[in-house]
């Protein structure tokens, strides 16, 4: 089967040949940390690589193809503003000034926001979010029409669904998001109303094409170890029915499968997001509170598919570990509606050596030793 077969046959519960056998990758200080443990340092997590790490692992691919911007167009200028020593404050894409780390760092710090009330929303965002806006659009786009119309090609394509709240929450600030929900909520209504007119029109755009759509994916990143960080109740007054104007616009064009991207604990959430027609959580994070996708499975069904939910911390510890927590959720691989894979970017704490154990037994275990891409790391140990 190809890549794109095995999806589909995932996703829908079809019969298949194996699991696909995939990653959501690698935090920026892990490769360089493991070219010290052995891997060839022409093996890179970046587009320009000599190799590519899926190629070195032998990745399969569960999303992918060109794809149109349904954020802001244009995005602010990317510049370091101050040098710290080993922190900088940095004006990102999206207008927001963080303090980072230059190594090991994670999540920044917000030091600054471009948007703070309605007259810098009407400046400086709202007119970033118009979807005619051409730049939003691939520049090669009638070869990008070409790869997604062709019904033979091996790889998935899957469409890019922006973000209702996440978005909104780095833009401002969570705290300040939060005032706005209570403070003037006709204003929170506003912008997420706009957020759903641009990602609906954009993508009607490119659906109108006749392309066939494996997948369309979404983020928002909108829960911590606590839960959410918007009340269930405005949840469903607010974003719900945006959610469902995307997906009824992605099923209209036969695009059944929906995927939140979303860390944290989501469990009150998850519920109202089937309800809007979204399908699939990822990456399933473990975290502290303990997901389990096995637990998912159980209490949601057939209907709730998943990707990720290995937990990440597992591959710090020993290779019986490793190989237990395979053999865990293998009889949930089989039913199928399930990609594993670690629950984030793997960090540079998790020896390379581990790695390639845990990527071993996943390939004999969920993959059955059948139909798999060459994987050139094995061939060095």
């Amino acid at each position: 089967m190809t890549d794109r077969q095995r999806f589909l046959a995932t996703m829908h519960y079809q019969s298949r040949d194996r699991s696909p056998i995939c990653d959501f990758g690698f935090w920026d200080e892990t490769v360089p940390e493991w070219h010290q443990q052995g891997l060839p340092k022409r093996v890179q997590w970046t587009s320009d690589a000599e190799v590519h790490t899926n190629e070195w692992f032998g990745m399969d691919a569960y999303e992918g193809g060109p794809n149109a911007d349904v954020g802001l167009c244009p995005g602010f200028e990317w510049k370091v503003i101050e040098d710290r020593g080993d922190h900088e404050i940095v004006q990102q894409g999206d207008g927001v000034q963080v303090l980072r780390k230059k190594y090991m760092g994670s999540i920044p710090v917000h030091v600054g926001h471009l948007l703070v009330d309605r007259d810098s929303w009407n400046k400086h965002y709202k007119p970033r979010l118009d979807p005619s806006s051409p730049g939003r659009y691939p520049v090669n786009w009638d070869e990008s029409v070409s790869i997604w119309k062709d019904p033979n090609r091996e790889q998935p394509c899957t469409l890019y669904g922006g973000s209702l709240f996440g978005w909104l929450r780095d833009w401002m600030g969570i705290e300040n998001l939060a005032l706005v929900i209570y403070d003037d909520p006709a204003w929170f209504e506003e912008m997420v109303e706009t957020l759903c007119d641009c990602i609906c029109e954009t993508l009607k755009r490119v659906l109108e094409t006749g392309g066939q759509f494996d997948a369309c994916g979404m983020w928002e990143d909108m829960c911590y170890n606590g839960g959410p960080l918007l009340s269930p109740k405005h949840f469903a007054q607010y974003l719900v029915p945006r959610y469902r104007r995307i997906t009824d616009l992605l099923r209209s064009y036969n695009v059944g499968i929906t995927w939140i991207d979303c860390d944290g604990k989501i469990d009150v959430l998850v519920p109202l997001w089937l309800d809007a027609g979204v399908n699939c959580m990822f990456p399933l994070e473990v975290g502290t509170w303990g997901a389990d996708p096995i637990e998912f499975r159980r209490d949601y069904g057939r209907g709730l598919r998943l990707i990720g939910g290995f937990d990440k911390h597992i591959l710090q510890k020993d290779v019986e570990a490793i190989r237990a927590e395979v053999r865990r959720l293998a009889p949930l691989v089989e039913e199928g509606g399930y990609i594993p894979l670690p629950d984030h970017r793997v960090p540079p704490d998790v020896p390379y050596l581990n790695y390639l154990a845990y990527l071993k037994e996943a390939r004999d275990v969920w993959g059955h030793g059948t139909n798999l891409k060459p994987c050139p790391a094995f061939e060095s140990y």
